[in-house]
């Protein structure tokens, strides 16, 4: 009975209608659970080299070893047995839209990826659960030697890059989740833009959990040779079901001198997944790094992009936007490490907490001895919706030099009977004030996005700040 209500309930969600669907497709047949006969016939069907295999087996003994993280969400539900650690839909990739299985395309063409990539981008990617289904990228960008393709056909085609960048900016070592994705990784995007080619319009992945008691485990890896530019933009959306599924990606960039990359993620999964993944970056002398990380989706959300800066002049920054609606907990934040002398960082958080949500930002800022003339502003900023929410603030600086310059903020805050009043007086409803308050407070993001997704986001969050919706 309790499972019927769930279904009532979510069923009157607009998520549902525009997201939350499940397409039914056929799937080739996969053990559940997690084991070295698991990880050895993933590795099998995909026809990798050895090297990889090992790679996987590695870290799957590094996964075994290492304890649950004892701080932020309570992660003590996950069942690692209980989930599907490769679930491929009956269909190869496909680098022309016609060509994807019609089950699978409907499912795209519903959240409209292929409508955004003839207008928006300049290449795009789709993964359905385990496997790419579509990958393409403009003709003219490939003839500058731009590669973007899926991380699977990377480990084929372009062995000695993936040797030389996959696993060392995050090893398995790092975290156990690093470690299960290490072992379990299927799909992902590869892009290598090469020195001095500068891509005119973003790449986007769009990433699609649609079995039950899934996983999802893509590998992404990002490199701007010396001088490049690019950006990225990624979404994820899921089904709702009453049984949880589990995301765990790892990214990886690097941007080589004077390099730039910009990693825009739009994280709307169902509100019966937990989020957990690892990002990071390298960054050369006089390259930069930005994250941009919305996060309105998943059950449990932990992830803190980070950003080492390597290379004199080097410059990192991180911007991140959580909302926790009745029921989510949203653990993020960002983290950088400032390693060569004048280089310059930021750190932004924008949180919103309503009901029984809860948002917490973690911050991490280094600061080496060796680095000199370094330059830093940290801001995390709350806002509670009503009397229930809760937001927690773990800033962590480490300053290791008395000439760094390094400041600090933060804020909390509650929307006003007064501030609603005002607006309702003008004629405007309560939801849409609450709207109007909320993405006031995120304007940071809003005014970086693409116009497109700006506007996304912003019906995203009023539906999310409805009175209606949980």
């Amino acid at each position: 009975m309790a499972n019927e209500g769930l279904e009532q309930m979510v069923e009157k969600n607009e998520y549902i209608e525009k997201y939350g669907f499940y397409q039914d497709v056929k799937y080739d047949e996969f053990p559940k659970g997690l084991s070295e006969d698991v990880i050895r016939k993933i590795s099998k069907l995909k026809n990798e080299p050895e090297w990889m295999l090992q790679k996987r087996l590695t870290a799957l003994k590094i996964f075994e070893s290492k304890p649950m993280p004892m701080w932020g969400a309570d992660l003590s539900k996950i069942k690692f047995e209980d989930y599907y650690y490769y679930r491929t839909p009956n269909a190869g990739e496909a680098n022309k839209w016609e060509n994807v299985p019609d089950d699978i395309k409907q499912t795209f063409d519903k959240l409209g990826v292929p409508e955004a990539e003839r207008k928006f981008f300049a290449g795009a990617e789709a993964q359905f659960d385990s496997s790419v289904v579509y990958s393409h990228i403009n003709e003219e960008l490939e003839k500058l030697g731009i590669v973007f393709t899926d991380t699977d056909t990377a480990v084929r085609k372009y062995p000695e890059l993936m040797k030389k960048y996959w696993g060392t900016i995050i090893p398995p070592t790092d975290n156990k989740f690093a470690a299960l994705n290490t072992a379990t990784w299927s799909g992902g995007s590869f892009i290598y833009v090469p020195k001095g080619v500068k891509v005119p319009m973003p790449l986007n992945a769009y990433f699609r959990i649609n079995a039950k008691n899934s996983g999802q485990f893509e590998r992404t890896l990002i490199i701007a040779d010396e001088g490049a530019d690019v950006t990225y933009i990624e979404g994820c959306t899921s089904p709702v079901y009453t049984s949880n599924a589990l995301h765990s990606a790892v990214v990886e960039l690097v941007a080589l001198e004077g390099a730039h990359i910009r990693y825009v993620t739009i994280q709307n999964w169902s509100k019966n997944v937990y989020n957990l993944v690892t990002q990071r970056a390298h960054v050369a002398k006089n390259g930069k790094v930005e994250w941009i990380d919305a996060n309105i989706g998943s059950m449990i959300n932990m992830k803190y992009p980070s950003i080492f800066l390597q290379g004199e002049g080097a410059q990192g920054e991180v911007l991140s936007v959580a909302l926790a609606g009745e029921g989510q907990t949203q653990d993020s934040g960002g983290k950088i490490y400032h390693l060569a002398s004048n280089t310059r960082s930021k750190i932004i958080s924008k949180s919103v907490s309503k009901g029984s949500g809860v948002t917490t930002f973690r911050g991490l800022l280094h600061v080496a001895k060796n680095a000199e003339n370094v330059k830093s502003h940290v801001s995390c900023d709350a806002l509670l919706l009503d009397e229930d929410a809760k937001t927690n603030t773990f800033p962590y600086n480490q300053i290791n030099r008395n000439d760094a310059v390094i400041s600090h903020e933060a804020k909390v805050g509650k929307i006003s009977d007064d501030e609603i009043f005002y607006l309702m007086s003008r004629g405007i409803s309560e939801d849409d004030a609450t709207a109007m308050i909320v993405l006031g407070f995120i304007d940071d993001l809003t005014k970086v996005l693409p116009v497109e997704y700006s506007l996304e986001l912003k019906r995203l969050i009023k539906l999310d700040t409805s009175k209606g919706v949980g």
